[in-house]
């Protein structure tokens, strides 16, 4: 990360799906700002730990691992309880655990759309319902949801994750006029194509879907959207984080930003 800032020391973060990815990069990012961050997400349990301890002797916070199952709504109770128990406060919650799969609407086994609703979209009920008592004590909060384009516009062969990001643009919506009043904001990141691990499967899985390469999968397909003909980089996503949970970003609210390279613009 370089030349992204914000002072955020003193404040305490939880990020769910952080153990690699776009969760992972948006960790190191609040922690480089001064934050305490809450880790969760499946993984590797040497590898997570490596990520763990790479954050606190980078940037001098604590850094802390949670590994509640985001199918479980008493487990993610849990997992909000515990940056409260182990900071003293909770003022960044962002929403990025997601799933995937791609298919026709037919052939989607309904246990893989039962998963993507759950992971993608009610998580993130449950975590914001837990965090918001919180943050309404303390008389400020930011909920950053990580939706996607595809919170936006449709694809084909993505039905349940279409759905569940669009219902994730309604809920944050929802909970921005609920809580506006109350020092709270509550807004959506609206990624385009980042080159991560879920997006790594699903050039494998679109390609055997269409039987076509990779290569053309990545050209013709995903990065047929994106008029930049590039992927989204990690740090494009951190800069608009960094303002919506700063002081900068108090009257940002309710909105779900596209950062996909003119992709939605059409």
């Amino acid at each position: 990360m370089s030349g992204l800032s914000a002072d955020l020391k003193g404040h305490a973060a939880l990020i769910t799906g952080s153990t690699s990815g776009i969760g992972l990069a948006m960790a190191r990012a609040l922690a480089a700002c001064g934050a305490d961050v809450m880790l969760n997400g499946l993984g590797d349990a040497g590898e997570i730990e490596a990520a763990r301890a790479a954050i606190e002797a980078d940037y001098g916070v604590r850094a802390l691992y949670h590994g509640a199952n985001m199918l479980k709504p008493d487990e993610i109770a849990d997992l909000v309880s515990e940056p409260v128990k182990a900071f003293g406060r909770l003022d960044i919650l962002v929403n990025n655990a997601g799933i995937q799969h791609v298919a026709k609407v037919e052939e989607l086994p309904s246990e893989k759309w039962d998963a993507i609703i759950a992971i993608n979209l009610t998580s993130a009920f449950h975590t914001t319902r837990h965090a918001l008592p919180v943050m309404k004590r303390q008389g400020r909060g930011r909920i950053v949801n990580i939706a996607s384009a595809h919170g936006l516009v449709a694809s084909p062969y993505k039905s349940a994750y279409v759905a569940a990001k669009h219902g994730m643009v309604g809920l944050t919506k929802t909970v921005a006029l609920e809580a506006a009043e109350l020092g709270i904001t509550c807004n959506a990141i609206c990624p385009g194509y980042v080159k991560t691990p879920l997006v790594e499967n699903q050039i494998d899985d679109t390609a055997r879907e269409r039987g076509i390469s990779r290569e053309e999968v990545i050209r013709d397909v995903m990065l047929h959207a994106q008029p930049t003909k590039k992927f989204v980089e990690y740090d494009h996503l951190n800069g608009l984080l960094l303002y919506l949970v700063s002081d900068a970003g108090a009257s940002a609210n309710g909105a779900a930003y596209p950062v996909e390279g003119g992709w939605t613009a059409a």
